[in-house]
């Protein structure tokens, strides 16, 4: 009983729903008075941002004839992230 009065519940919330753009639904609420308020609800949008970062680098430099030596550098690398951007 209590599986079908979610589900119940669940549908008339989402028959109450329409979509009207990109990630914006209008929504239905009743009010106190005798009617209903349209309410616009947006969803947040998902992208990404490019960032530059320094990166640690190993190589060898030529010390002499017979020896490379080790050198620590570094050297700039661009990475992407995931970002929420809020309505």
């Amino acid at each position: 009983m209590r599986k079908t009065l979610v589900a119940v519940s669940a549908a008339l919330a989402l028959g109450a729903c329409k979509k009207t753009g990109e990630g914006e639904y209008q929504v239905q609420t009743p009010t106190v008075t005798i009617g209903t308020d349209t309410h616009t609800v947006r969803t947040p949008t998902m992208g990404t941002t490019t960032d530059t970062v320094n990166v640690p680098v190993v190589g060898t430099k030529k010390d002499t004839i017979i020896v490379d030596r080790p050198v620590v550098g570094s050297k700039k690398a661009t990475v992407t992230r995931p970002t929420v951007r809020k309505p």
